[in-house]
């Protein structure tokens, strides 16, 4: 057998193409000594098949055995009845968290207690957390500094243009106060 019909041979091999009797030749081949070189898997393919053996086909009634077999044996599916017995630990466990739930929620909610007997402790406290909220605040606000600085020469900007236009409006009222008497003599 040449090369390229045995690489024919053996792709309808892999396809499942081939006919038994190809496939029988394949094996003949490779079990024998003249095997061609560059064929080791197959060679190990069909030498497994042989040292494996043939697997016998299941006899006609195979199926219905398996069923009876499984039907005399009592494990046919049975409908759960988990649903049955899961539902009332669920109530109870969703009643145990309610519970839970409305006493953390009554018990714990109290109003702030005093912290401190002496007023003027309490006072002294008090302003120490404000001035480090003011410090903590005026360190924030001045990062914003130069947004102000944005902000006032756009204002003189503006100042600026408002005077220029201011000054290119009268200058112009002026050349027609000076245009207007020409006019008339042109006439």
């Amino acid at each position: 057998m040449n090369r390229g019909e045995l690489n024919r041979l053996i792709e309808r091999y892999y396809n499942g193409e081939s006919a038994e009797e190809e496939e029988l030749a394949l094996r003949e081949l490779f079990q024998s000594d003249d095997a061609p070189d560059g064929y080791a898997d197959e060679k190990a393919l069909f030498g497994y098949y042989e040292s494996a053996g043939m697997i016998p086909a299941p006899s006609f009634d195979f199926e219905s055995r398996i069923l009876e077999g499984i039907n005399a044996s009592g494990l046919e599916s049975k409908p759960l009845k988990s649903g049955r017995y899961l539902l009332p630990w669920l109530s109870a466990a969703a009643t145990v968290l309610i519970l839970f739930g409305s006493w953390f929620f009554f018990v714990h909610n109290r109003l702030a207690e005093d912290t401190y007997t002496d007023p003027k402790i309490a006072y002294a406290e008090t302003m120490k957390i404000l001035m480090d909220v003011s410090t903590k605040m005026n360190r924030g606000t001045r990062a914003l500094e130069p947004i102000s600085k944005i902000d006032q020469m756009a204002s003189q900007s503006m100042k600026a243009v408002s005077r220029s236009t201011g000054r290119i409006g009268k200058n112009l009222e002026d050349i027609g106060n000076v245009l207007e008497p020409l006019g008339k003599a042109g006439k």
